[in-house]
């Protein structure tokens, strides 16, 4: 079942970036011998493939830095990110006896759009919490999630499922976090009114105790 826990891995980091895992699998596949993609999963690791990754990777990186325009690649993505999810299980099971296509089909789905749909949900929590200037901050760390999980679910599969957990819980905690120190926008204070006891300022007493005879 290991190719299969790649699979997974590989799902979930797509989850977060469409791109990196399916540039990690390409690379993996050209210079590891452990990787070996068949037709047609292979046509990602040719050189063609590699460049048009690598040119809808840095767009997506740019992108997803940016306050506003991030929640427009969220919904670009929508599609982009459990496809990804899906091609990249098919692609490490294929052959390979372990699950069904169908099954395996189906998983990358599942996993891949469950974690773009968190995060989508949770990028647009923060953005009505905050003024967005946390958003590249967390842009950062769940590309390094994604980047982390990709690299563990090529070679190191089982430790990819522990680091999962904790990334998820990190991820969570950023979520919540981020928000409140880079702009959140809390209760504003109250204003002074009379009822809150006599002022410091003379004058300002002479005022009132005037008004309360007239």
């Amino acid at each position: 079942m290991t190719n299969t826990l790649t699979g997974i891995l590989l799902a979930a980091s797509a989850g977060l970036n469409a791109f990196i895992p399916l540039l990690g699998l390409a690379l993996a596949d050209r210079a590891s011998t452990s990787i070996d993609l068949s037709r047609p999963y292979n046509v990602i690791s040719s050189t063609a493939g590699i460049v048009i990754l690598l040119f809808l990777l840095t767009i997506d990186l740019i992108v997803d830095k940016v306050p506003r325009l991030d929640h427009l690649n969220d919904l670009v993505s929508t599609a982009l990110r459990p496809a990804s999810g899906m091609f990249l299980v098919m692609a490490v099971t294929d052959g390979k006896g372990e699950i069904d296509e169908v099954v395996a089909m189906m998983t990358g789905l599942l996993v891949a759009g469950a974690v773009h749909a968190y995060k989508a949900i949770s990028r647009i929590r923060m953005a009505t919490q905050s003024t967005g200037a946390g958003n590249p901050l967390v842009s950062l760390v769940e590309d390094a999630l994604s980047a982390m999980a990709t690299l563990l679910a090529l070679t190191l599969p089982w430790v990819g499922a522990a680091f999962l957990g904790i990334g998820g819980y990190s991820l969570a905690w950023f979520y919540r976090v981020v928000p409140n120190s880079f702009g959140g926008r809390g209760p504003t204070a109250a204003a002074p009114s009379a009822s809150a006891g006599p002022s410091s300022d003379p004058s300002l007493n002479r005022d009132i105790e005037e008004n309360s005879r007239a």
